[in-house]
């Protein structure tokens, strides 16, 4: 099998992945902030028509503790990993569907651009879930 394919080793975290996790906080962040702050002013500036600040700032909340636990997380072992991996793969895959179905039925079109971002970080995260193997885990 080829190099790049294989699971690490023990309790070897790819410096990739955890690239990733910093970035993931850096990016959960950069949205977080404006929908925290003035939801309604950022949201329809992206073409959202109707804005819930109640649920655009509890979108705002999932992205501060979930960007800011991969950042906290960024040097733990193996299996904080997985069981991070496995709450980003709940969240973006979910995410995914909740956008696209909105977008698909009543939602403007920025739904489908959310929708897949979210699915591609889903792909991303499940990638290095099954990258990472069992190893780690008890």
């Amino acid at each position: 099998m080829e190099e790049r394919w294989k699971a690490p080793a023990g309790d070897e975290v790819p410096g990739a992945l955890r690239r990733w996790f910093v970035a993931h906080f850096v990016v959960d962040w950069v949205f977080a902030l404006p929908l925290l702050v003035f939801p309604d002013a950022f949201l329809r500036a992206l073409g959202w028509p109707v804005v819930d600040p109640m649920a655009a700032r509890g979108v705002a909340a999932a992205l501060v503790g979930i960007g800011t636990q991969s950042l906290l997380s960024r040097n733990a072992g193996v299996a904080v990993y997985r069981e991070m991996l496995s709450l980003k793969i709940l969240w973006s895959a979910t995410a995914a569907l909740g956008f696209g179905w909105t977008a698909l039925t009543t939602g403007p079109p920025i739904g489908w651009v959310f929708a897949v971002i979210f699915a591609l970080f889903s792909v991303l995260w499940t990638y290095w879930w099954r990258r990472l193997g069992t190893s780690g885990t008890s």
